[in-house]
């Protein structure tokens, strides 16, 4: 019984690393997605800067820089808005559904 704990432990485990890698790449792609729109950078200058961006290690950030999980959401929430170029009502209402989402 206890292996089967300990493998079902194990196994959830697992799961969940590798969702938060794909939400931590989402996350890289959206930032730079951003930051490329914001240099208004197009054709292989974009790809270039891209490439780069994605495969740039992070720096490490200091434990008070990480924020809250509403922090995070927050800051990816509004650079979907900008990549999308939102404005208005329609960032308003972008915002208020991507902060509820879960």
């Amino acid at each position: 019984m206890s292996k089967f704990l300990a493998l079902t432990a194990l196994a959830i485990s697992l799961a969940l690393g590798g969702a938060h890698a794909a939400t931590d790449q989402q996350n890289k792609m959206t930032t730079c997605n951003a930051e490329a729109k914001t240099k208004d950078l197009k054709g292989d200058e974009r790809k270039k800067f891209m490439s780069e961006c994605l495969s740039a290690k992070p720096a490490p950030t200091p434990a008070a820089e990480t924020g809250t999980p509403q922090q995070n959401k927050m800051k990816t929430c509004n650079a979907d808005a900008k990549t999308k170029d939102l404005k208005g009502e329609e960032r308003k209402k972008f915002m208020s559904e991507c902060l509820k989402a879960k």
